[in-house]
C-alpha cells in the first residue's frame, strides 16, 4: 500500500504472458458469514447501524492483502452472488429452498461489504442468475488454461471440484492449502470425482435429492469401485447390497439431476476479462473516508501505518536488540504502530532496571511475562521477566542464561551473559510489582504467577488477557497469545521453534542468545498490553464484566497456589499397581490368544478386526472409511454379549490405558525428593467454564473399577495429615430442578428424597418403599443422560433393553416431568436464534456449530445447549467457591490447603487435628457459593470425608 498522497496508482498494462498470472479468487459470500458468525454483535455508536460482518470482512481483507504479499499475487478479485435464483433454480425448484431467512442484522451489511471492496481498491465481481462458485470456477478455469496459477481464497467444500493443476484452494481462518491431497482426506476420491461423489449424497443445506441413505464415505467407496457416476448407474443392477441396489436404480434420474446442481459451470460469461483484475493500490482518500464513516478506527490506524510504511510487508524477522541497553524515555504514552521487535532493549545493569522500574510505577498499568527453562510453572527455572510500559516500549531482564558449552551459545554465538544477580533482580522488581497501585496486565497469569510466587513474589493486583478473550468469545477461536494477536492486532508474534528449534535440535530457553531472548520475551509483553487495550473496554460493553470479575479474575492466583503445593503419591504403590497390570496383562493376552486360535497383536485394530469378523464371523461389523473394521469399545462392548474373546480384549485395554496413562506416567511425573505430583489446570479450555487437569492429566483416572480406585489408593497425605475430599451431591440435577423449574424434583431436593428412586416412582407408578434396585437403575440412567440428550439408541445399550422400550422410559419421563421438555425447547430455540447460551451466572457459551451445513452437527449443537448451562452453572459455583475458599480457610485460623479440583469435586490435606474443622469451612463455602448472585431454588449439598488417601476420603 503507498502513500495517500500516490495511492492513485494506475492500472498494470494487459497481462502479456498467460503463465505469469497468478489470481487470488476471494469467496466473498464465505467471508461475510465466516465475519458474522465469528465476531459479536457490533453496530456503529452513531445511528445503530450493524457493521460487525463489515469489520469481520474489513479485517480479514487487510490481513490477506498484506500477507499475500509474500506469495505475490498479480491479479485477484472479491466474487459475490448476485441473488437466490440461478438457472440451478430453473432445473430444480426445491434448489436451496429449505434455507433460513438471512438474519436480519446481516441484510443491511451485504451492500456495505461491496463497498468495502472497491474501497480497498479490489474488483468485486458478481452476476444475475449465477452463483459465485460459477463465476470462480470461470475464473479458474480460463486462468488455468491461460497456463497461469489460481487460488480460491475459500474453505467451501463445493469449490474443492476445481482443485487441480495450478488451482488450489486457501482456508486464511486455519491457515491452510488445500489441494488434491487435502480434497482426498475430504471426500475420499480426487477432485475430478467429487461431483460424482456429491451428486450421490446431496446437501441438504443447498437442498440436493441425491440418493436417499447413501453419505459421503458409501459414495467414495462406489465412485472408486466403479470408476465414474455413469458407469455405476449403467452396471446398478450388478451390486450386490440390495437396498443400495434398488436405491440407485430407483433415483437414477434424481442422482443425475443432482449432477447438474453440484457441477459448477466453467462456461460461465466473465463480467470482467482477467487483464481488468490485476492488483493495485487502493485510493488512499477514500479507504480513509470509507474507515472513518464505518467507525472502524482501529483498522484505519493499522492501514495508515501500513500506508506511511511504504506497503504491507510480510512479517519482519527479529532483528538485533538495541546495546548498549538504555533507560525508556518518560514520554507520554505513544500511539501504538507496527511492532518493531528490534526496539526492545535488554537490561543488564541495575540503574537500567531501576529506570524501568520507574516507569513502570509512573505509568500505573504494565503488561510482563516470564521466560522458564522449562514448561511446568511449579519446578521450571527463571530465565528472565519481561516487561511493557506501553505499546512499542518493552524490555527483557535476564537472570538464568547460560552458555550451552564452550562458552558459546546453542547457536554458535558468543556468549554476552551480562546479566544481573537474580536475587537484585527480584529485590527490584518485588515492590512494584507487590504495589496495589501499578496494574500487572499478563497472558495465562497463572503461569507467571506460580512461578514468581516461588521467588517470594506475589503478584496483585492482576488482569489476565488470555481469560478476557475467553469470557468474550469462548467457544469461537483459541486464546493463545499468538492467535490473539494474529486475530486483533494483525501481528504474527516470533514463533517459539524461530527461538529454540523443534525435535532434537530443540534447546532450553536459557541457551538462548540474549538478543534473540530479548525480542521474543519482550514481543509477548508489548502483545499482551496491546491486546488487554483492545479486549478490557468490551467487558462492560458487552455485559460479561461480572462475569470476568467474579468467575475468572481470581482463579489465577488459587491455581498457582494448588499447583505449587502438588499432591504427594505413594511410588511403591504405584510400581507394585504398574507390576500387577503387566501380569494381569500378560495372562488376558495368552487368553485372547487361545480363544482366537493363534497368537496375534491386541494392540493391532486391523488384527482384531480380522480375526472377529474374518475368521470368527461374528455378525455386525462395519468398516471405516480406511477400509478396516471398527473395533471401538461400543463395538466391542456389544460383540462381547456373544463371545468371551471381545470381553478379554475389553480388559486388556483397560488394564493397558491405566498402566500406561496412569501408573508409569504418575510415576514419571513425580518430583525426586517430595514424591509430589504438580498438574497444570487450564483455565480457558472447556466453553462451559470446567477445568482441564494435563501434565499429568489428574481428572480422569477411574472410580468405576477396582482397578482405577487403587491408583486413587496411592494418593496419599503427608505424616500426620488426611486428605479431605469435598464433592457436590447432584449438582448438574439440582441446577436442572431450578433453572428448568421442575416441581417434582426440586420438591424432592428440598426434602432430601432420593432423587432416582423419586423419578422412578413417578414414572412407572411404583412406591418408593421396597422399590426393586433395577427399576431405580433405570430412573437414574435416565435423570442422568437426558441433560446430555441421550437417545432411545444410547439409553437402550446402557441399560441392555430394546430400542422401544428405551424410547418409551424417554417418552414417559417427558410426560411427567413436561418442564424438563419445555427447557430442552427453550435452550434449542435460544442457540438457533443467538448461536450461543448463558449460564445463571451470565457465562456466554457460544455454540457456533448450530449455523453449520451438517445436519448432524447443528443436532450435536442443540445437545451442547441444552447441557451447557447446567455444566457451565456447576462450574461457575466450584469457581466462586475455589475463589472464596482461601480467605475462607485463614480466617478459620486453619493451615489446610487446597490441592485438586476434579469437577465437582475439591481435594483438600489438612493436619489431623484441623481435618473436621476444615471439612466444616469446605462445606459452608461450597453450599453457598452461589450467594448472593443466584438464590437457588434447591439446596446445594456437598459430601465431606477425611481419610489417609484419596480413595477412602472419596
Amino acid at each position: 500500500m503507498t502513500d495517500a498522497a500516490d495511492a492513485t496508482a494506475q492500472p498494470a498494462p494487459p497481462t502479456q504472458d498467460g503463465s505469469a498470472v497468478r489470481l487470488y479468487l476471494i469467496d466473498g459470500s464465505g467471508y461475510i458469514f465466516r465475519a458474522y458468525h465469528a465476531l459479536p454483535p457490533l453496530t456503529r455508536k452513531s445511528d445503530g447501524l450493524p457493521v460487525g460482518a463489515v469489520q469481520g470482512f474489513c479485517n480479514m481483507l487487510f490481513k490477506l492483502l498484506r500477507d499475500s504479499k509474500e506469495d505475490a499475487p498479480t491479479h485477484l478479485a472479491v466474487i459475490f452472488d448476485h441473488s437466490e435464483k440461478t438457472f440451478r433454480n430453473k432445473l430444480y425448484d426445491q434448489y436451496k429452498a429449505h434455507r433460513p431467512p438471512l438474519p436480519e442484522d446481516l441484510v443491511p451489511q451485504f451492500p456495505l461489504v461491496r463497498e468495502a471492496t472497491k474501497a480497498f481498491g479490489v474488483p468485486s465481481i458478481e452476476l444475475a442468475g449465477y452463483e459465485a462458485d460459477d463465476l470462480i470456477a470461470a475464473y479458474s478455469c480460463k486462468v488455468r488454461d491461460m497456463g497461469g496459477e489460481v487460488v480460491i481464497v475459500s474453505s467451501d467444500k463445493d469449490l474443492m471440484q476445481l482443485v487441480g493443476d495450478r488451482v488450489s484452494m486457501l482456508d486464511t481462518m486455519k491457515n491452510l492449502f488445500i489441494g488434491p491431497e487435502q480434497v482426498v482426506e475430504k471426500f475420499g476420491v480426487p477432485p475430478e470425482k467429487v461431483v460424482d461423489v456429491q451428486a450421490l449424497c446431496g446437501d441438504s443445506v443447498d437442498n440436493v435429492p441425491g440418493a436417499p441413505g447413501i453419505g459421503i464415505k458409501t459414495a467414495a467407496q462406489l465412485i472408486n469401485e466403479y470408476g465414474d457416476l455413469d458407469t455405476l448407474l449403467a452396471r446398478a443392477g450388478e451390486i450386490k447390497q440390495p437396498k443400495r441396489r434398488e436405491t440407485l436404480i430407483e433415483f437414477a434420474d434424481q442422482i443425475r439431476l443432482s449432477r447438474q446442481l453440484v457441477q459448477l459451470d466453467c462456461d460461465t460469461p466473465l463480467p470482467e476479462p482477467v487483464d481488468d483484475l490485476t492488483v493495485r493500490d487502493p485510493d488512499g482518500p477514500t479507504l480513509a473516508e470509507f474507515l472513518d464513516r464505518m467507525e472502524f478506527r482501529t483498522l484505519a490506524r493499522r492501514v495508515g501505518e501500513a500506508a506511511a510504511g511504504g506497503g504491507m510487508p510480510a512479517q519482519p524477522l527479529p532483528g538485533r536488540v538495541a546495546a548498549p541497553a538504555s533507560a525508556p524515555a518518560a514520554a507520554s504514552t505513544p500511539t501504538p504502530a507496527e511492532i518493531d521487535t528490534t526496539k526492545y532493549v535488554c537490561v543488564q545493569d541495575l540503574a537500567t532496571l531501576q529506570a524501568w522500574v520507574d516507569r513502570a510505577r509512573a505509568v500505573g498499568t504494565i503488561a510482563f511475562d516470564t521466560e522458564t527453562d522449562a514448561l511446568g510453572s511449579a519446578t521450571a527455572g527463571l530465565c528472565g521477566v519481561s516487561l511493557a510500559v506501553a505499546p512499542g516500549e518493552a524490555c527483557y531482564i535476564p537472570v538464568g542464561h547460560e552458555a550451552k558449552e564452550g562458552g558459546l551459545f546453542a547457536d554458535g554465538g558468543g556468549a554476552d551473559l551480562t546479566q544481573i544477580p537474580l536475587d537484585q533482580v527480584i529485590a527490584a522488581l518485588k515492590p512494584m510489582l507487590e504495589d496495589p497501585s501499578v496494574l500487572k496486565v499478563a497472558h495465562n497469569a497463572k503461569y507467571d504467577i506460580a512461578v514468581l510466587t516461588r521467588y517470594g513474589i506475589d503478584v496483585s493486583p492482576i488482569e489476565d488477557t488470555m481469560l478476557i478473550s475467553y469470557v468474550l468469545e469462548a467457544g469461537l477461536h483459541g486464546h493463545g497469545m499468538d492467535e490473539l494477536s494474529e486475530l486483533w492486532l494483525g501481528h504474527k508474534p516470533i514463533p517459539f521453534k524461530q527461538v529454540c528449534g523443534t525435535g532434537k535440535s530443540e534447546i532450553s530457553f536459557k541457551h538462548v542468545e540474549l538478543i534473540p531472548a530479548t525480542a521474543y520475551a519482550a514481543e509477548d509483553a508489548d502483545v499482551t498490553l496491546r491486546l488487554y487495550d483492545v479486549l478490557r473496554p468490551r467487558l462492560p460493553r458487552e455485559h460479561l464484566l461480572t462475569v470476568y470479575e467474579t468467575l475468572e479474575r481470581p482463579l489465577p492466583d488459587v491455581l498457582a497456589r494448588m499447583e505449587n503445593a502438588g499432591v504427594r503419591v505413594d511410588p511403591d504403590m504405584l510400581r507394585k499397581l504398574s507390576h500387577e497390570f503387566s501380569v494381569r496383562m500378560v495372562e488376558l493376552e495368552a487368553k485372547a490368544h487361545e480363544l482366537a486360535g493363534h497368537p496375534f497383536n491386541l494392540g493391532s485394530p486391523k488384527q482384531i478386526g480380522d480375526i472377529l469378523f474374518g475368521e470368527l464371523g461374528l455378525e455386525g461389523g462395519k468398516k471405516t472409511a480406511t477400509g478396516q473394521w471398527a473395533t471401538d469399545s461400543d463395538v466391542l462392548e456389544r460383540l462381547a454379549l456373544t463371545h468371551d474373546l471381545p470381553r478379554t480384549l475389553l480388559d486388556w485395554r483397560q488394564l493397558s490405558k491405566l498402566k500406561g496413562t496412569y501408573t508409569d506416567n504418575l510415576i514419571a511425573a513425580m518430583q525426586p525428593g517430595t514424591n509430589r505430583i504438580h498438574t497444570s489446570y487450564s483455565l480457558a479450555a472447556a466453553n462451559t467454564g470446567r477445568l482441564a487437569s494435563t501434565d499429568p492429566n489428574l481428572q480422569n483416572i477411574p472410580i468405576r473399577t477396582e482397578e482405577g480406585r487403587k491408583i486413587r489408593k496411592a494418593f496419599v497425605a503427608d505424616p500426620g495429615n488426611v486428605l479431605i475430599s469435598a464433592d457436590y451431591s447432584q449438582i448438574e440435577l439440582r441446577l436442572l430442578a431450578h433453572v428448568g423449574d421442575i416441581p417434582q424434583l426440586k420438591r424432592a431436593f428440598r426434602e432430601g428424597l432420593d432423587i432416582h428412586a423419586m423419578t422412578a416412582s413417578e414414572m412407572f407408578d411404583t412406591p418408593i418403599e421396597g422399590m426393586p434396585s433395577e427399576i431405580r437403575r433405570r430412573a437414574k440412567a435416565i435423570n442422568f443422560g437426558i441433560v446430555y440428550g441421550i437417545s432411545a439408541f444410547g439409553l437402550s445399550n446402557q441399560l441392555g433393553i430394546e430400542q422401544g422400550e428405551a424410547a418409551a422410559y424417554i417418552k414417559t419421563y417427558f410426560e411427567r416431568f413436561p418442564g424438563i421438555r419445555d427447557y430442552m425447547d427453550r435452550m434449542r430455540h435460544e442457540v438457533r436464534e443467538h448461536a450461543y447460551v448463558t449460564t445463571i451466572f451470565g457465562r456466554k457459551i457460544n455454540i457456533p456449530d448450530i449455523k453449520a451445513k451438517s445436519v448432524g452437527h447443528r443436532q450435536f449443537a442443540e445437545r451442547a445447549a441444552i447441557n451447557a448451562p447446567l455444566q457451565g452453572a456447576a462450574a461457575d459455583i466450584i469457581r466462586r467457591a475455589m475463589a472464596r475458599m482461601p480467605a475462607a480457610l485463614i480466617d478459620a485460623g486453619l493451615q489446610s490447603r487446597m490441592l485438586l479440583q476434579v469437577h465437582d469435586e475439591l481435594v483438600f490435606e489438612a493436619s489431623q487435628a484441623e481435618a473436621e474443622e476444615t471439612m466444616r469451612v469446605a462445606r459452608a463455602v461450597m453450599e453457598k457459593a452461589a450467594e448472593p448472585a443466584v438464590s437457588l431454588s434447591v439446596p446445594l449439598i456437598v459430601d465431606a470425608r477425611a481419610a489417609s488417601n484419596w480413595d477412602e476420603a472419596h
